[in-house]
């Protein structure tokens, strides 16, 4: 197949001088942006069948760029949506028009600001700017807010609540949107709390609608705060969530927990508690019942030798210097180790959402509501 002479003229000349070029099939029209950033377009003229026609336009673009005419087959095969492309080709995967070399851009690890504009250019969707926005020096460059305002603007029209999650998470980055933004996100999540999710995992400490401390904080605040102080990561969490922002972070949490959406906002949530909860824990093993894991928080607690939890050094100060925070250090080391492995068996012989997904979830829900009240002295 080969093109019209005057389209392979002009092509010919909009790849020489361009640095990034994008295909509209629909349109039959070719774009090219220079490194000026100005913008050429070139209506293409079919002589065969449309599709056609753009297979042999991406072919001589493969050829003209990769050196081959045999290229844009070889290379598409080695694209990844994982960040393995290869930071030499980076800036010739973006004269390929091709919608795969590009997302390969957006994730590869040498990803610039400088390129992370040329591939939004090139492809603007929420895919990209999610995959950009993972990326520090594309927070810290003159696309982060850029990135972040349209996937604001998108946000209300966004159907996956995965997606919403990992959205409002990436624009929280510091920087990014201003306080008042912020706290318009936030009360978004009074209806549908799926955008909470983003919050906890991304500003733990820093949540809208802050609550006050436990009301015992100032009494154990001195011991809890010599033994974090010599490293006792254990001490340390239990003055984080009887303070402020952590009693602000539970009750969110327990929020969430009454209503979430669907299997997928479950799953996160927990892992955000884990990740909340990481320095009280023991023990990789995964819990698959909410039973079995409390059984062996119990065991740690009697310090039975042959249980699947083992003291610590770091649990032995604390139990021995502050034994009336007994009950909330074993609530923290519940949570700690929950996570998606607690609800994997639920979740493996249903695919239910709302309100059924809900009742199945209660034999992990109910225990963590449990533990919660705990954290915020309401036991």
């Amino acid at each position: 197949m080969e093109l019209s002479s005057e389209d392979a003229l002009r092509l010919n000349v909009l790849i020489s001088s361009s640095v990034a070029i994008r295909v509209d099939e629909g349109k039959m029209l070719v774009y090219g942006r220079s490194e000026r950033g100005q913008e050429a377009m070139i209506t293409l003229n079919p002589n065969c069948r449309s599709d056609q026609y753009i297979r042999a336009v991406k072919e001589l673009l493969s050829s003209m760029v990769l050196g081959s005419p045999g290229g844009y087959p070889v290379f598409l095969k080695r694209w990844t949506r994982m960040g393995q492309a290869s930071d030499i080709r980076l800036h010739d995967l973006l004269k390929l028009g091709e919608p795969e070399a590009v997302v390969a851009v957006a994730g590869a690890q040498g990803l610039t600001d400088e390129l992370a504009e040329l591939a939004w250019w090139a492809m603007p969707n929420t895919e990209n700017a999610r995959c950009m926005l993972t990326r520090e020096c594309v927070v810290n460059g003159k696309m982060g807010k850029v990135l972040a305002d349209f996937l604001m603007e998108f946000l209300p029209f966004e159907e996956e609540p995965g997606h919403v999650i990992e959205s409002v998470s990436l624009v929280l980055q510091e920087g990014l949107i201003d306080e008042e933004a912020r706290i318009a996100l936030w009360k978004r999540g009074k209806s549908k709390n799926v955008y909470r999710v983003g919050f906890l995992f991304r500003q733990p400490d820093k949540l809208p609608d802050p609550v006050v401390q436990r009301s015992d904080y100032p009494e154990h605040e001195q011991a809890l705060t010599a033994l974090a102080g010599r490293g006792n990561v254990m001490a340390a969490s239990l003055l984080r969530v009887l303070s402020a922002r952590g009693q602000t972070f539970i009750h969110a949490a327990e929020v969430i927990l009454k209503k979430p959406s669907n299997q997928d906002v479950v799953v996160v949530f927990l892992e955000t508690l884990v990740a909340y909860c990481r320095d009280v824990r023991l023990s990789e093993f995964e819990f698959r019942e909410m039973d079995t894991l409390i059984s062996a928080v119990d065991a740690l607690q009697e310090n039975e030798a042959d249980g699947i939890l083992q003291q610590s050094p770091e649990y032995q100060a604390v139990s021995q210097a502050i034994p009336e925070l007994k009950a909330e250090l074993a609530a923290l080391m519940i949570i700690a180790h929950t996570g998606e492995p607690i609800v994997r068996s639920i979740f493996a012989i249903t695919d239910a959402v709302g309100t059924v997904m809900r009742k199945k979830l209660e034999p992990v829900s109910k225990p963590l509501m449990q533990q919660f009240a705990v954290l915020r002295g309401m036991t």
